[in-house]
């Protein structure tokens, strides 16, 4: 085993000392047949913003656009293409192309390797990087520097600019799929698009409200509008109202992570940035060092719990209030790119 102890309030070990699913585990085929049965008028939504958006890196300076680009043979480019010219009795003309992408720009999933925290899963009292499951830096998840526990580093010996998740990777969502029943608290509907940091009350008033359930395996869809306003600024984002409008789960409630473990939902997403409010707000005095990104530290460090992000929601929800409805068909694989620490996705939600 990778780990001698594990994290407080964790699921390591619990699906097997190899699991790199996590929660996802707990969508059974008995869950997804009765997920299809949500499914009543047959109408699709789909849940993702054109990959473009936001627009810029005002959200995160280390993500941009994509790019796209033709592919090449013999430094012709292939769009338009007329096959004539490599076979005079061609009558097809072609067009072909590729993409340079960060994976988590737009509408996205986080795998299991995208957060892992300092902790002693050595039982020797001394923390190290560690990933869900116990899965290590350079071992599993490696990069193109090798950081050690002390300030220095080293380049890693591949020499470029590489990085792969042997294990966490997001390929694994896809081989398992990530289809079943969404659950949608329409956050958006009760607090239109203030700056509001929703902790555990919050929650749990709006969904009272709405009489909204989850369920052991349920995926849990917030909407708090902030995708909607991404959308209505057309690639040209204004950072300042982007930071300072909309809901977002406060990460630091103690009480909110813990209805997270106990609710025994298998993923969560929401339509804003991050899912939890970021930059956190502090924690107690006297606390030590704690996770800049708590709720990410919950879900996909202990729990083994996808995050997905900046997912569209105005007219699924428009449906399901008309409806008075909140559970839906959901079908959201990630790419099946191996290695990969995140993905783009377009959710599809069929009611």
């Amino acid at each position: 085993m990778r780990w001698k102890q594990r994290p407080e309030g964790s699921n390591w070990g619990d699906f097997g000392a190899d699991d790199q699913l996590g929660r996802l585990n707990l969508i059974s085929a008995d869950k997804i047949r009765a997920a299809a049965q949500e499914i009543r008028s047959g109408r699709t939504f789909c849940l993702s913003l054109p990959l473009d958006l936001p627009g810029g890196n005002a959200l995160n300076v280390r993500r941009h656009p994509p790019v796209l680009r033709p592919t090449y043979r013999d430094d012709i480019p292939y769009v338009n293409f007329p096959l004539a010219r490599v076979d005079a009795n061609a009558l097809d003309v072609l067009s072909d192309d590729q993409v340079l992408l960060s994976l988590q720009y737009s509408t996205q999933w986080d795998s299991l390797a995208h957060v892992g925290a300092l902790f002693d899963a050595d039982g020797d009292g001394v923390a190290e990087r560690v990933y869900y499951n116990g899965f290590r830096p350079n071992a599993e998840i490696v990069g193109p520097v090798d950081y050690a526990e002390a300030d220095d580093f080293a380049a890693h010996p591949c020499g470029h600019d590489h990085s792969h998740a042997d294990a966490l990777g997001i390929e694994t969502l896809a081989v398992h799929g990530v289809q079943g029943r969404g659950v949608l608290v329409d956050l958006a509907e009760h607090f239109g698009r203030d700056f509001r940091t929703v902790g555990y009350d919050d929650l749990m008033r709006v969904m009272d409200a709405d009489q909204v359930a989850v369920e052991t395996g349920d995926i849990l869809v917030l909407r708090t509008g902030f995708a909607e306003m991404v959308l209505e600024m057309g690639g040209r984002p204004d950072a300042h109202a982007l930071h300072h409008s909309c809901c977002a789960l406060d990460g630091r409630d103690e009480r909110l992570l813990q209805w997270i473990t106990d609710a025994g939902i298998a993923a969560l997403a929401a339509d804003n940035y991050a899912v939890e409010r970021f930059p956190a707000r502090p924690p107690a005095p006297g606390q030590g060092a704690v996770p800049m990104l708590p709720l990410h530290h919950h879900c996909l460090f202990k729990l083994g719990l996808p995050l997905g992000e900046l997912w569209y929601l105005r007219d699924l929800a428009a449906c399901l209030r008309a409806e008075r409805r909140s559970r839906f068909f959901l079908t959201a694989p990630p790419l099946r790119l191996p290695g990969a620490m995140g993905s783009p996705v377009t959710p599809i939600a069929t009611v």
